[in-house]
């Protein structure tokens, strides 16, 4: 049950809402207030991570016969990874662990993975074997489902909405890891089909932290707290 009065670092608002990042939050008639100075930046990064990941997705189940996912690249750099890794830096004055370590780790894993495909890195060039660039993709993958598996274990019981979103994003990166391993396209449709919702959650709990953080919102969208 909330206290009566916020905690440090939380956002209070007239909706009675969770916070993805802070838990519960503590009705107020006095509009939002941030103790720390900083707004909250969830809504930022989630949008962000939610569109580069609806994108790439979409190129995955191969959407309007598109093969080739280069399109994403400057996207995952300035929005999946810029964004992103900016919002987790803000994170930390807020005294946020998690949403800093998540958003600066997805942050990171876009511009990584962007980068593997610029021309001018010399990365995709470095294989002249396509099976080993497809084992390397594989193996890249594989570390960034672990992690996923460890942000997942970590607010398994926080809210439904959360849970949900890193449980298909889990799904979605082991499934696009086994298609660079087997070479199969049904797999890595499925990881796209499994991407693209992940995406409409984080597009859903994104809406709900920014309606969350209007104290005058109309409306506001449970995150399913346990």
């Amino acid at each position: 049950m909330a206290s009566a009065t916020p905690e440090k670092g939380r956002v209070s608002t007239s909706n009675n809402y969770n916070d993805v990042e802070q838990g519960p939050m503590v009705p107020t008639t006095e509009g939002p207030a941030h103790p720390s100075g900083i707004g909250n930046p969830a809504p930022m990064g989630l949008f962000a991570f939610a569109s580069t990941t609806f994108i790439l997705s979409m190129f995955n189940v191969q959407t309007r016969g598109i093969t080739h996912a280069n399109v994403v690249v400057g996207m995952a750099i300035f929005a999946g990874g810029l964004t992103q890794f900016i919002a987790g830096m803000w994170e930390f004055p807020r005294g946020n662990v998690f949403g800093a370590t998540a958003f600066s780790s997805y942050g990171a894993f876009w511009m990584s993975y962007a980068t593997i495909f610029i021309p001018a890195s010399g990365i995709e060039a470095a294989y002249t074997d396509p099976t080993e660039l497809s084992s390397a993709l594989g193996i890249y993958l594989v570390a960034w489902t672990m992690v996923t598996i460890f942000f997942l274990l970590a607010v398994v019981r926080r809210n439904v909405a959360f849970t949900a979103l890193l449980t298909f994003l889990t799904i979605a990166f082991a499934c696009l890891a086994a298609a660079e391993f087997t070479s199969s396209m049904k797999v890595q449709k499925a990881g796209g089909v499994f991407g693209i919702i992940t995406a409409f959650i984080a597009y859903y709990i994104a809406v709900s932290e920014l309606l969350t953080a209007e104290h005058r919102a109309l409306v506001g969208l449970p995150l399913g707290a346990y």
